[in-house]
């Protein structure tokens, strides 16, 4: 049995994965902010606690008085699209203190947590958005790139350590975020279906899970054109904004 932790619990993928991990016998920490939603999963019969990562004090405290883990699942965070002509700076800010430094609060708090577990897992969960830039995306690609470089970069720094860190790169996943979207979202997913791909992943210890491959896969491909390539490429991929 682990001692999981999983943000952003109340939606979507984080849901699904801290249902998952209990239903399966781990221990499991529910973080989020829809009460409704974590009195549900405490009825499951999990640790459902109401915390505002943006409030780094208030985040750090609890982290500071937790037991140890053995993994770390964070997951929290938004979706905001930059419509031009308006470039919104604050929309900008608010992406980024959602998905950016609400992570780095989390890591600064988990990880002496995951110091004294066993076999430590820290998994950080980006985007394959961040892969190659996306019409409107100028706020969200940004923060789940810049998750990708912060989680790259603790796996280097936590090695000698033993703690294993993973990077998550979903593509589409229906979710209630997803579900706002104006735009066609090719190969979306379940989100039971991810959380067994994100599972299954952890359980091996990949590096980077990433999926579905078939759209994840030509992403990748398509960050490796020439940039005046991809930018004509995009052009037609663009929401008629006019």
């Amino acid at each position: 049995m682990m001692r999981v932790l999983v943000t952003g619990a109340t939606s979507g993928i984080g849901r699904q994965l801290a249902l998952d991990y209990h239903r399966d016998g781990h221990e499991v920490w529910a973080l989020g902010r829809n009460q409704a939603v974590l009195d549900e999963l405490s009825t499951e019969g999990m640790q459902a606690v109401r915390l505002d990562l943006e409030d780094r004090q208030a985040t750090l405290e609890w982290f500071a008085a937790m037991t140890p883990i053995e993994l770390a699942i964070l997951n929290a965070g938004s979706c905001e699209y930059v419509n031009l002509p308006h470039f919104d700076s604050e929309l900008v800010s608010r992406v980024m203190r959602s998905n950016v430094e609400s992570m780095a609060v989390c890591i600064e708090g988990v990880l002496p947590l995951l110091r004294q577990g066993e076999k430590p897992h820290l998994v950080g969960v980006g985007s394959s958005a961040a892969y190659v830039p996306l019409s409107r995306a100028e706020a969200y690609g940004a923060s789940k790139a810049a998750i990708e470089y912060m989680i790259k970069t603790l796996r280097i720094d936590l090695y000698q350590e033993q703690i294993d860190v993973s990077l998550v790169c979903p593509g589409f996943v229906k979710t209630p975020l997803t579900d706002k979207n104006d735009f066609s979202m090719p190969f979306r997913l379940s989100v039971g279906d991810a959380s067994k791909r994100i599972r299954r992943g952890i359980e091996k210890r990949q590096l980077e899970i990433h999926f579905p491959k078939r759209f994840t896969y030509i992403l990748k491909a398509l960050s490796l054109i020439p940039e005046p390539l991809w930018i004509r490429i995009s052009q037609r991929m663009v929401r008629n904004i006019g």
